[in-house]
């Protein structure tokens, strides 16, 4: 954690020692509104003892990342004991093969001492966004499946105007139009369609950023990249399934459609 202010807890905090507390930046603004704790005073419950803030700490996240953070004040631990804690290690090779040793090392303090839930931080990031990231990832299976439904209901409806409208392109073929003015008038009224969907489907967004705000990390809900990136992938889409009844269009025999007529 990043020292803010003040100082940490250091080895002359011993038990014997005025007691002396280190607070998070959340707490300092809590109760101090320039954030200024240091020389103040604080207890942990109602019966506890006081403690001088000696210093401020920036806040972090020691739960769920995906929570707002909380207020924390840290105590050395000779000076306020508790019955379990936690032991970090920092290590620069594999962690995971160091479980063994640690538990060696620390039979080798206190035998009795019990040692368990050990993890590796990376084991407690993903237990931490276990449920989100599976939550997105169901979303991200539903959203390419409505791609997909979308894409093949836009070919339907545009192939389907197609074949009714065989006459009509035989004749503008016969009149002198290019295939590539059917094509395109073809692909217009497709993609009027499809903007017409994008509209409608941006404010749906809009207003439905309250609810999915929750289940985002280190993304906002109405970041513009990933909003126009979900646009242009849905147009690509539609363009697609319009282009292929167009590319039909093209190929229509105007003498076969003038005969049917």
């Amino acid at each position: 954690m990043a020292l803010k202010r003040g100082r940490w807890i250091e080895d002359r905090d011993r038990a014997e020692s005025p007691l002396v507390a280190v607070v998070d930046e959340t707490l300092a603004h809590r109760y101090w509104p320039d954030g200024d704790a240091l020389g103040h005073e604080i207890r942990l419950g109602r019966n506890g003892p006081w403690r001088t803030i000696v210093g401020v700490v920036a806040s972090v996240k020691h739960g769920d990342l995906g929570a707002d953070a909380q207020r924390y004040v840290y105590v050395a631990h000779v000076q306020a004991p508790f019955l379990e804690r936690d032991l970090v290690v920092r290590t620069s090779i594999e962690p995971g093969g160091l479980a063994a040793a640690i538990r060696q090392e620390i039979r080798a303090l206190d035998p009795g001492l019990p040692f368990y839930d050990v993890h590796t931080l990376d084991d407690a990031l993903a237990r931490s966004v276990g449920t989100r990231r599976l939550t997105n990832r169901t979303l991200a299976a539903f959203s390419l499946a409505a791609v997909l439904l979308a894409a093949v209901g836009i070919y339907g409806v545009m192939a389907l105007n197609v074949s009714q409208r065989v006459q009509e392109f035989g004749v503008r073929v016969a009149l002198g139009a290019s295939r590539r003015a059917v094509l395109g008038l073809v692909l217009r009224q497709g993609l009027r369609l499809v903007l017409i969907g994008v509209g409608l489907g941006l404010a749906a967004t809009a207003w439905l950023t309250r609810y999915l705000g929750t289940l985002l990390f280190g993304v906002a809900p109405l970041d513009p990249l990933v909003i126009a990136g979900a646009t242009a992938t849905l147009i690509a889409a539609a363009l697609i399934a319009c282009y292929l009844p167009a590319r039909r269009a093209t190929r229509i025999d105007p003498l076969r459609a003038l005969r049917a007529m």
